[in-house]
Formats: C-alpha cells, structure tokens, sequence
C-alpha cells in the first residue's frame, strides 16, 4: 500500500514556494538552483525532491497560484455588485495591495514564466488573459464606448504598464507603500478615461469589427 502524504505535507511545499519565490526573484529563475534553495528551506536536495520534481515544477505552482489568488481578488469585487467606479477602484486597490504583500511572486510571475514550457505558459497565460478581460470590462462600465472603439483591453494593458512594475521602484523601506500609492493610481486611471470617447482621440485608428 502506498504511504500517503504527511499532514505537513502541504505547509512544507509552502514554505517552498515562498522561498523559491524570493530566491527566484532575487537570482532570477535560470541563476537559481535547486542545491540553493534546499539551503535556503533548511531541507536536504534530496527531501526537495520529495515535494517538488524540478525547478519548473516549482516556477509553474509560484505562477499558477499566484494567478488563482488574483483570480479570487476579481470574483470578490464582482461579487460586491458595485457601481462601475467603486468597482474599478476596489480592483485597483486590492490588486496594489496584493503586489504589496506577494512581491517576490509578482516579480517571478512578470518576469520568469518566459521560462517555463509551453503547456504550463498556457495555463498562466490563459488566467493573465482572464484577468486582463475583468480589468477591460470594469474600464468599460466607468467609460462606455471604450469597447466600441476598441479600446477597452488597450486601456487594462496601459493600466497594468502601471502597477505591474512597481516592484522596479516601490520598495518596502521607502517613502510611500503601495497602499499609499493605489488611491494615486485610482486618480490617475479614472481622470485618464473619463471622456477619452467623446475626445475622439482613436477616430483616425478606428476599424470595423471585421479587422
């Protein structure tokens, strides 16, 4: 009979992925190696392969489970059913808050899935696109019009040009956190598309729906 899994199975392939996260993301994924972060758990090579068959193994759990917790964050503003602007507003809030507090698996999910195979991509991939279509739909209530122009999904990226790289410049010890820092975006996003249809500024690009 097979042994099944210790009850501390599962909190030991945690405390992995945090570390894996955070030697990732300071060594970046192909520099890191699996006789470094066995050091780092406090755990032989050997029992590190017991939890996790390889790196990429490890890479996709960080990026894939990060996604389900965006995931999660979208499913619960939308089931707040709020009006369209408090409703981009707690989006953008709660997603800050995340990057705050998930940092190191932030920068190894924007920076390291390039790495992974092309299946595992997929999967994240599929979750990224997932997310990007909430952020465009909520763009869209607080601006209607914004889809008709085709505009809609171009704006989530602009927004997430914004928030995902804050890891660049926003760091623990500094001046502002990024709690500080998501009421800035909010204001930012919401001046920046209110109007953005009835100025025009895509009519020269636009296209039908054919294109």
């Amino acid at each position: 009979m097979a042994r099944g899994k210790a009850p501390t199975f599962e909190v030991q392939r945690a405390t992995i992925l945090a570390e894996a996260a955070r030697l990732f993301a300071m060594r970046s994924f192909p520099n890191a190696s699996m006789a470094e972060l066995a050091k780092a758990c406090g755990v032989s090579k050997p029992l590190l392969y017991h939890y996790y068959r390889d790196k990429e193994h490890i890479l996709f759990d960080i990026a894939d489970s990060y996604m389900d917790q965006l995931l999660d964050i979208v499913a619960g503003v939308k089931a707040a059913a709020l009006a369209p602007q408090p409703h981009l507003e707690a989006l953008l809030t709660r997603f800050m808050d995340e990057y705050g507090h998930s940092q190191h698996r932030h920068m190894v999910l924007v920076q390291d899935v390039k790495f992974l195979q092309a299946e595992q991509a997929e999967q994240v991939t599929a979750k990224q696109r997932r997310v990007v279509a909430a952020f465009a739909e909520a763009v869209e209530r607080v601006e209607p019009g914004l889809r008709r122009r085709h505009l809609d999904k171009p704006v989530a990226m602009i927004l997430f040009g914004m928030i995902n790289w804050t890891f660049t410049w926003l760091r623990a010890d500094g001046r502002f956190t990024h709690a500080d820092m998501a009421p800035v975006v909010c204001r930012i996003v919401l001046e920046g598309i209110r109007g953005l249809v009835d100025k025009d500024v895509m009519k020269h690009k636009e296209k039908s729906p054919a294109h």
